[in-house]
């Protein structure tokens, strides 16, 4: 019998297998196209992808790739997970049971140790100033990609701290900024009546119109693309899913912005929202590096774990992709400046982790040496993880978007993506 991802392939993949000798009483070329064929309809499960951006960048020795027995690896002490071989931290106990439906990327190695052009670098794929043309992010790319063009909510929606945008894509991809979840979209409501608002917006758009025939400027283009966007929202009955207030399962996610955000965020993958980002700063430990790991641990740990577990109860965790990640990792060794001693920037070697979006659980890609300082296996740049990402939503990562100048631009260059061994 055939498994149930043969069964899904198309009436030409199934000419395929037959041509490829499948079906022949010898088993000469079996085993490769079955597992081309399993690898292949993995690909492009996920719809939504939700970014959890852990801001200053997370020390990877203390949270997903710990060295107990190597020089300043500190009091934390590794535990096993549902994920069979897999440790992490301690201090992420609930996370540890979800194990077994995500990836850890342990070989990440990337270029940029300064904040900023981090960050840039790991939501783009490209170095900041590279050929003079601002990229835009995962974020608006995916909104591009898959978002519904005439949809009334946004496709991409940033929730904690700003993040990056849109670049030469133009302002109908940039997020959606929400600055506190708990209070979530506080100007949604107009103070007017249904008439008084419509007539305000004609006669807006009139106005618009006018200085548009006369001025021909492409901020008014922007303008009216954000008034729009925001008139489609506001008459949205998906739009309550900004509401915290109405979630029956709150108290689930703990307490706090970042749980507050993960419970939003949820909440607008249910109702199409196809990109996420969600911000925990405070990452940053040059100084006082245990206790605020640790701190911060507690901080993820209960959110995450719920929102894992709560996806896949709705059956949406294989259609929604949740990646961990930072700016970069931290010193393998504890900088000794001051009294509080802490872990310095890390590009070198680093991890993220990644859950759901149609991915074979407990999986470790990549592999640093005893001291956690140099990625000895698979080293992963940001353009592999990109693409990955992009492979896993249906996105062509090679496809290319034109500039403004009318210049392509391809989504992800250079890329290797690990797709292949993770589905």
């Amino acid at each position: 019998m055939f498994s149930s991802r043969l069964q899904e392939k198309t009436r030409r993949d199934f000419l395929k297998l037959s041509a490829a000798g499948v079906f022949a009483p010898a088993l000469s070329g079996w085993l490769p196209v079955m597992a081309k064929a399993a690898a292949e309809s993995g690909k492009g499960k996920a719809k939504s992808c939700i970014l959890l951006w852990m801001d200053g960048g997370p020390s990877h020795k203390d949270t997903f790739d710990l060295k107990p027995d190597s020089k300043g690896a500190g009091d934390f002490k590794p535990m096993k997970t549902t994920a069979d071989g897999i440790e992490i931290s301690e201090h992420l106990p609930k996370l540890a049971e979800q194990m077994k439906h995500g990836i850890l990327v342990r070989g990440m190695s990337t270029p940029e140790g300064a904040h900023a052009r981090a960050k840039y670098y790991g939501h783009t794929g490209y170095r900041e100033g590279q050929g003079g043309v601002v990229y835009p992010s995962v974020g608006s790319i995916v909104s591009k990609e898959l978002g519904a063009a005439d949809g009334s909510m946004p496709n991409y929606v940033a929730i904690g701290g700003r993040s990056y945008g849109s670049g030469f894509l133009g302002p109908k991809h940039q997020p959606l900024l929400i600055t506190d979840p708990n209070r979530g979209l506080e100007d949604l409501k107009s103070a007017a009546s249904a008439s008084q608002f419509d007539n305000r917006v004609g006669l807006l758009q009139q106005m618009e119109k006018a200085f548009h025939r006369e001025y021909a400027a492409d901020a008014i283009n922007d303008h009216k693309t954000t008034y729009e966007r925001a008139v489609k929202l506001m008459a949205s009955k998906e739009a309550k899913a900004f509401d915290l207030g109405a979630e029956p399962n709150k108290a689930k996610y703990g307490t706090g912005r970042f749980a507050e955000g993960v419970v939003m965020a949820r909440r607008l993958v249910e109702v199409g929202v196809p990109f996420v980002e969600v911000n925990l700063g405070g990452w940053d430990t040059h100084q006082d590096n245990f206790a605020r790991v640790k701190s911060l641990s507690g901080q993820i740990d209960t959110p995450m774990a719920a929102l894992i577990s709560d996806l896949k109860e709705k059956g949406l965790l294989d259609s929604t992709l949740i990646v961990w990640m930072g700016d970069f990792g931290r010193t393998p060794n504890i900088n000794t400046r001051g009294a509080n001693p802490g872990r310095d920037h890390y590009p070198r070697a680093w991890s993220l982790g990644m859950w759901g979006g149609g991915i074979k659980g407990g999986t470790v890609i990549g592999k640093t040496d005893k001291e956690g300082g140099t990625v000895t296996d698979r080293p992963t740049t940001a353009q592999d993880f990109l693409a990955t990402v992009c492979d896993l939503m249906g996105i062509d990562f090679t496809k290319k978007n034109d500039t403004a100048n009318g210049r392509p631009i391809q989504i992800v260059e250079k890329a290797k993506p690990f797709t292949a061994q993770i589905v």
